[in-house]
């Protein structure tokens, strides 16, 4: 067992200053009040949840579809911040999507940060794919997608498809075995994408991106998320796939039903997906933006910075809003006494210090 001293804390949407954090094994023992002087430059947060990132560490998951790139993703990752991730997947061939799916199994038996697979694609509509292959789309079959759940044997957390195109026994059978689905790369129309919210699609990929727009006579999927009382969205806050002024105006709309994700790649000139850095962010060999090149702290950050979000609002966009979408807000996500000990000490400026993951201290 250990101990955090006279630090502030981030709790129950508030900075509760001279805390104590009592750490026993993996979880939280106890959050209590300090005795001694707090530390005025020390902020401890919850550790970051990434539901779409494609690569870390220099490697691209489905480029290179091993249990050592899950390893070598899950150590970037928690350097910088993130203690719980889903590795995406882009359309690609069933080849590919099994190779990754069977690496995916074999490495969660000693899985850390790694939580599970997001699947984006191949069930997306032709008119928004953006930067995926559309030589691999094509429309789900429920045959199929059992046949894929099943060889997933719960690796398979979570799954973007184009709802419209898809057959609603699809959808439920999705639903039913506990995937969460999101609604992307779709032209859905605003009745189209509220249907599809109404019959338990829980949330949105990358908001704004690859999806049908706000139009005043053809409101959209924005606006249909928007406008409904439960669908969440996910939002790539970096600057480059959605303005800093949209991000701040979906977050007044949204509020916690708004999350961050990094949609973050590494660069890669194999396969179909080649991935070609420039400035801050990526893009495919024809000039497509295919990805970003953010960090979870520094979509907080910008949040911050550029949003006029604020601190707490933010926070909770990179953990207990993904956490709850996933169903983990019983184990990770935020600072409560009983849950996993996944934690990041910040300092003034909110860099990063420490990282302590699983109640052990890493070095970053």
């Amino acid at each position: 067992m250990f101990t955090i001293d006279n630090t502030t804390i981030y709790q129950n949407n508030t900075l509760i200053e001279n805390q104590s954090i009592e750490i026993n094994d993996e979880l939280i023992l106890s959050t209590l009040p300090s005795m001694g002087k707090a530390k005025h430059n020390e902020l401890v947060v919850p550790g970051f949840i990434d539901l779409q990132i494609y690569g870390a560490g220099g490697r691209l998951f489905s480029a290179e579809p091993t249990v050592e790139s899950l390893t070598i993703m899950e150590d970037d990752l928690l350097k910088k911040g993130t203690t719980g991730f889903l590795a995406c997947m882009a359309t690609n061939s069933a080849e590919v999507f099994n190779e990754c799916i069977k690496a995916a199994k074999e490495h969660q038996q000693n899985a850390r940060n790694f939580l599970g697979l997001h699947l984006e694609g191949p069930y997306l509509n032709p008119k928004r794919l953006g930067a995926h292959a559309p030589e691999f789309v094509k429309k789900a079959t429920l045959d199929e997608i059992k046949s894929l759940l099943d060889f997933g044997d719960g690796v398979i957390k979570m799954m973007t498809i184009a709802a419209e195109l898809q057959d609603d026994e699809v959808i439920q059978y999705l639903l039913d075995n506990g995937t969460v689905v999101s609604l992307g790369h779709s032209n859905a129309t605003f009745d189209e994408a509220t249907n599809a919210y109404n019959k338990g699609i829980q949330t949105t990929t990358h908001l704004f991106n690859a999806m049908s727009p706000i139009h005043h006579r053809a409101p959209g999927i924005p606006t249909a998320v928007f406008n409904h009382d439960k669908a969440m969205a996910s939002i790539i806050a970096d600057g480059q796939h959605v303005d800093f002024e949209v991000v701040k105006f979906a977050h007044k709309l949204l509020k916690e039903r708004l999350f961050l994700i990094t949609d973050a790649v590494t660069e890669c000139s194999t396969g179909p997906y080649q991935h070609i850095k420039s400035d801050d962010k990526f893009v495919m060999p024809d000039g497509t933006l295919s990805g970003s090149s953010l960090t979870m702290l520094q979509a907080v950050k910008n949040c911050i910075k550029h949003c006029n979000i604020s601190l707490s609002d933010a926070l909770n966009m990179a953990t207990t809003y993904p956490a709850k979408l996933i169903d983990k807000s019983s184990t990770i996500g935020k600072i409560e006494k009983g849950l996993d000990a996944n934690l990041l000490i910040l300092d003034s400026d909110l860099n990063l210090k420490q990282v302590i993951f699983q109640g052990k201290n890493l070095s970053i």
